[in-house]
């Protein structure tokens, strides 16, 4: 196989020609790295190895872009790479993430939960779902939560505050804001116990 041509295109990728025809896109630095000079004669086993190299380029790349937003869980940053990229070049680019400190799920999971608690003001069922959504291993949740200071009533308040303060002056309403925190993870008990400081109304919200 004959390297006839080597194009630029965007993102930092180059168009690999052999015999005349385009064959494939691949990681312009790794391809330079490969030393794929136009007329270069090349064999199966050097174009494996060079597509191989320019996937683990890539996925890294992408891994540390994704990162650089905002951080990850191990099992979210995986999940956005295999859309990509194969399982092993995806587990080679996390692991090596993790090599470096740059993902942690502990860290994340302790970030994590805490703004749920300090921002969303999530009851605990519902912090440990969320962590469960993320792929937070159990007993790393099980951690995570014990450390938390939680008061379940007074979560609802604030959230109360924030979102129903002035609409709940009606059965109607009051049930659309327990339902709401139910799906939030708290129990029918507290939210019933904290809407009743705003309303005379005690209705069952079962």
């Amino acid at each position: 196989m004959q390297i006839t041509a080597v194009e630029p295109r965007r993102k930092g990728l180059s168009a690999l020609y052999i015999d005349g025809e385009e064959a494939m896109k691949l990681d312009t630095e790794v391809l330079l790295s490969h030393r794929f000079d136009v007329g270069r004669e090349i064999t199966d086993e050097e174009l494996h190895d060079c597509v191989q190299a320019s996937d683990k380029k890539r996925c890294k790349d992408k891994a540390m872009w994704l990162i650089s937003f905002r951080d990850h869980s191990r099992h979210e940053l995986l999940t956005k790479l295999r859309r990509d990229y194969r399982e092993d070049t995806c587990e080679a680019a996390v692991g090596r993430l993790e090599e470096l400190g740059l993902i942690d799920d502990g860290r994340y999971a302790r970030r994590y939960a805490a703004d749920l608690v300090n921002l969303k003001h999530l009851s605990e069922r519902g912090v440990r779902e969320k962590l469960r959504e993320k792929g937070i291993d159990r007993d790393l949740i099980d951690e995570v939560v014990d450390d938390l200071v939680i008061d379940e009533k007074d979560q609802i308040r604030l959230v109360i505050e924030r979102k129903y303060a002035r609409a709940i002056l009606d059965e109607k309403d009051q049930r659309r804001a327990a339902n709401a925190l139910a799906r939030m993870g708290f129990r029918y008990a507290d939210i019933k116990s904290v809407l009743r400081e705003y309303t005379e109304i005690e209705d069952d919200y079962e």
